[in-house]
């Protein structure tokens, strides 16, 4: 008999692993949980999650409470007798009274090797802080924040240049395949659950606006772990004459500047202060790095490369960026 499931998701990453579940003959899918629709976008338009769509494709039935802690909720699930349930990226904190209902309990996709970066924005953080590998964690959720027994873990590297939104979509796919190994161990008794050592947990919280304005004073290396992690949002911005500026770019290696007219030489350009060398547009950083702009979209206009960006505004020396 296929094991009885209910699956709690919301975002796009969820999405993968809720339809390699709906492909295999040994899970039955009886019930999605996400998110009540919103108001999304810049016209705010109510719309549903990317999780509710996919259930709706296949036919499944979705409940969406707008509190998944009440009464409603709780008498759905006894009603329901998952089980399991799966729960990825859902959005809400899950009451120790619902994760006492399914017999192998709530099995937790987690975007991080934890115990590090538990939390709301884990592949973010791990580019932002210039980690070289990361990967995924199972686990059984418990009251606390990512802190459960670990189940299963698949690690990877972190490309050089990888963004957020190119992680985020290729740890959702590799996802999918380890949820299904991990309810499969669980119903065999062949996965151990390991505590979590919560002496080495790092934490991972929701992204802010202002995290994404540039510290020019930062390594060129750091500013772009920042572009990187920050995409698609707030993204890495910093000020030019006054107006914000959204921005792009890639560190450039001291050799590289070193024969160009105008580059910074021993310290002598202050972080932030821009040049036009050899056809590029070079930005100093600290630490003597340099950042190699590629594009720039000043607020209420269209991004546009570097080069444009500084014929149309005349970069002259000393013109800087967050001054």
């Amino acid at each position: 008999m296929p094991l009885r499931i209910v699956f709690c998701g919301t975002p796009e990453f969820a999405v993968p692993s809720l339809r390699y579940l709906l492909a295999q003959a040994d899970f039955q899918i009886v019930a999605v949980v996400t998110q009540p629709d919103r108001p999304r976008g810049r016209a705010l338009a109510v719309s549903r999650s990317p999780v509710k769509d996919a259930a709706i494709s296949a036919g499944i039935t979705v409940y969406q409470p707008e509190k998944i802690k009440s009464e409603e909720s709780f008498e759905f699930f006894q009603r329901t007798a998952p089980d399991a349930v799966v729960i990825i990226a859902y959005g809400q904190i899950i009451s120790a009274r619902l994760i006492a209902i399914p017999r192998l309990g709530w099995v937790n996709l987690h975007g991080s090797l934890l115990p590090k970066y538990r939390g709301a924005a884990p592949i973010h953080r791990a580019i932002i802080n210039g980690e070289k590998r990361t990967g995924l964690t199972t686990m059984n959720i418990d009251a606390g924040l990512d802190s459960g027994p670990k189940l299963l873990r698949f690690e990877t590297v972190i490309g050089p240049d990888e963004t957020a939104p190119e992680l985020y979509a290729r740890l959702s796919e590799a996802g999918a395949p380890l949820v299904a190994e991990t309810l499969r161990g669980l119903e065999r008794g062949t996965i151990t659950r390991v505590p979590q050592d919560d002496s080495q947990a790092t934490f991972a919280p929701p992204l802010k606006k202002e995290e994404g304005r540039i510290d020019w004073s930062q390594s060129a290396q750091e500013i772009y772990n920042r572009i990187r992690g920050l995409q698609p949002w707030p993204g890495a911005f910093s000020s030019f004459r006054g107006k914000n500026c959204a921005i792009w770019g890639r560190p450039i290696s001291p050799p590289a500047t070193a024969g160009m007219p105008g580059s910074p030489r021993d310290g002598s350009r202050s972080p932030g202060e821009s040049f036009k060398a050899d056809a590029k547009v070079v930005v100093a950083c600290g630490d003597g790095t340099a950042l190699l702009l590629e594009f720039v979209q000043l607020e209420g206009r269209k991004r546009v490369t570097a080069l444009e960006f500084a014929n149309g505004a005349r970069l002259i020396p000393g013109d800087r960026f967050g001054g």
